[in-house]
């Protein structure tokens, strides 16, 4: 794990596109540590083995939770990237997501998938449950959208990216995301068309991986669009902001969702640009998918 120091920085950015980060309000944090990368294939299949967990998408789905359904529609399975064989509207996702029965951490992309040989690369298929339930038996905690960014800015201040202004300083890529046209061609410029292992970029001013692109990684936090603006109304500096007391995302009403951070191998100028570094996700908690992953923090010396 890395300490990130206790500070004050600015939250948030001014992209216009992106309504829910403003307005930049400043925030004060005390120290905590971090995890260096996102928790891994490996280190999750040690957690599995001491406690016999199993992921939300190995479990079948409960026909009391989806009235209606089909009994052979309640198997068990997560969302997993398609990519479709020729453009299409970015404005409809269900043409690039698919739910693929047997698709879980063991296999991200389905049963004929495999993690084999994939042991330092992010798990993914975890839903929020999954993640805060791995931290409780770690002895930490999932991160708080604020600690996210400060500890992803790196020591930086108001820079557009985890690394500074620039997407590719020099022509190299900084972290793992889409080059191509979204979401059918990804020409993989940056080596990758899907995950990469952790340490494959460079790491930040806080010596921390992957806090941009990759996957996207848990915050505790529940997701409110106006959060932001709830803070600044205060009118003094947030200390420790630890995220609303509830969920609503106005999109799906009735759907509560939780904060993701930093984007993934998906994200790019043409559809999700949230690798910016004061950008904010979201996400249902008890859905995977083959680009969400995590890491830890503690308030003590690991």
């Amino acid at each position: 794990m890395i300490w990130i120091p206790p500070g004050l920085f600015w939250m948030g950015c001014q992209v216009k596109s992106f309504k829910d980060v403003r307005p930049v309000h400043r925030v004060s944090l005390h120290g905590f540590w971090m995890d260096k990368t996102l928790v891994t294939n490996d280190e999750f299949a040690r957690f599995v083995k001491a406690t016999g967990y199993k992921t939300i998408a190995e479990r079948k789905p409960d026909a009391k939770d989806f009235p209606g359904a089909p009994p052979e529609n309640l198997v068990a399975g997560a969302l997993v990237f398609t990519s479709p064989s020729e453009p299409v509207s970015k404005h409809s996702h269900y043409s690039w997501w698919r739910y693929v029965p047997g698709a879980d951490w063991r296999h991200p992309e389905g049963p004929q998938s495999s993690i084999a040989e994939k042991g330092r690369y992010p798990v993914v298929q975890i839903a929020w449950d999954d993640a805060n339930a791995y931290a409780k038996w770690a002895g930490k905690r999932l991160p708080t959208e604020a600690e996210f960014e400060y500890a992803a800015r790196g020591g930086l201040e108001r820079k557009l990216y985890s690394w500074g202004d620039e997407l590719v300083p020099k022509g190299k890529w900084q972290a793992n995301i889409w080059q191509g046209t979204f979401p059918y061609s990804n020409t993989e410029e940056d080596g990758f068309r899907t995950t990469s292992p952790v340490c494959s970029f460079p790491a930040n001013g806080y010596g921390l991986y992957d806090m941009t692109g990759n996957v996207w990684e848990w915050c505790s936090d529940w997701y409110r669009p106006n959060y932001y603006e709830t803070l600044s109304l205060k009118g003094e500096i947030a200390k420790d902001p630890q995220g609303p007391e509830d969920s609503f995302d106005p999109s799906e009403p009735r759907v509560p969702k939780r904060v993701q951070r930093g984007g993934s191998f998906l994200c790019t100028d043409q559809y999700c640009a949230r690798y910016i570094v004061g950008a904010r996700g979201k996400g249902e908690p008890s859905s995977g998918c083959n680009n969400v992953g995590f890491r830890c923090v503690t308030d003590s010396a690991p």
